[in-house]
């Protein structure tokens, strides 16, 4: 599929609002804010499940490993995170698409985890945290006679 580029002048926002109104509406739909009461962002995040573990993926680009901090109880996962801004004084922006400031995000895994065996790597950006499953929530297959 062949993507279609706009190379019109760049002062055409200036005379069409209606489509940086609409832009702004598109580029923000998928930002749940009904539950960004307690955070200012909401990192993208995968839930994965297989036999034996439950693995969350979450993005954090530029988040600082010592600001992070994640937590397993009640069959919740918690990770809570903060992402501070670089700016220069005398600065002045001209465009702010970064995401930061703080964040936190709790999902239920639905088997029980094996509290001892929970291990979070960080790397490039990347939060993995795989939860192995006890041995009462494990696949079990049953024969028929």
């Amino acid at each position: 599929m062949m993507r279609m580029l706009n190379v019109s002048p760049r002062l055409d926002v200036a005379f069409r609002p209606h489509d940086r109104l609409l832009d702004r509406f598109f580029s923000d739909w998928r930002i749940p804010t009904a539950y960004m009461d307690e955070c200012d962002w909401l990192p993208a995040s995968d839930i994965a499940e297989t036999d034996t573990v439950y693995h969350v993926t979450m993005e954090l680009p530029g988040i600082d490993m010592e600001k992070l901090d994640i937590s397993f109880s009640g069959g919740m996962l918690t990770v809570k995170g903060e992402k501070t801004k670089e700016v220069s004084i005398g600065e002045c922006c001209h465009c702010a698409e970064r995401y930061s400031g703080s964040f936190q995000r709790s999902f239920r895994i639905p088997g029980n985890v094996d509290k001892d065996k929970i291990e979070a790597t960080y790397k490039a950006g990347i939060l993995k945290v795989n939860l192995e499953k006890s041995e009462e929530s494990a696949v079990r297959k049953i024969e028929v006679h």
